[in-house]
């Protein structure tokens, strides 16, 4: 069956909750350690929500099965056209095309706002699975900071993709 993606809503954030701390309990994908609780995931719903980012879910048997959104990348306003992405999948959902179905929406509806780039920084290197799923999406490797995270008792690096999106001058009058 293939993933339905749908803009998320206040009622999907128990599930992206207990995905989310899922990969903090028990992965390298991000470098978080104690898992956010339901008030915080609603202030970073809120904060993407204020300055009109996606975040999307996707759905596979009428269920939660992931997540992505894109957040500003930099408070600065000179950022203000690049965003970064977030996607997590359900441990069950694995390997059945949602984190790439998410992905793939997330970059549409990025371009569609007028953004500039897209950036992944993926938490450890060995986390083939996203950095090549960030590929199949049509991102370029950019670089690796090198054991700048410590989780589980190990050094861990951030490998740096980005999406480039074309932009018009109309954007750079904003």
């Amino acid at each position: 069956m293939t993933p339905t993606v749908r803009a998320a809503v206040q009622d999907d954030l128990p599930a992206i909750q207990a995905i989310y701390a899922h990969h903090v309990r028990h992965g390298t994908g991000t470098f978080e350690e104690i898992p956010p609780d339901l008030e915080d995931m609603a202030a970073r719903f809120a904060a993407v929500a204020q300055h009109s980012l996606p975040w999307l879910v996707a759905e596979l048997d009428g269920r939660i099965a992931g997540y992505a959104y894109a957040a500003p990348f930099r408070p600065r306003s000179a950022y203000r056209f690049t965003v970064e992405d977030s996607i997590y999948v359900a441990p069950d959902a694995q390997r059945m095309g949602v984190g790439f179905v998410l992905l793939s929406a997330l970059v549409l509806a990025c371009e569609a706002r007028g953004l500039r780039r897209l950036l992944a920084v993926i938490g450890d290197s060995q986390n083939l699975a996203s950095i090549t799923l960030h590929q199949r999406c049509g991102f370029s490797h950019q670089g690796v900071l090198t054991g700048v995270g410590l989780k589980f008792g190990r050094w861990l690096d951030v490998v740096l993709m980005e999406h480039r999106f074309a932009v018009t001058n109309d954007a750079l009058e904003q």
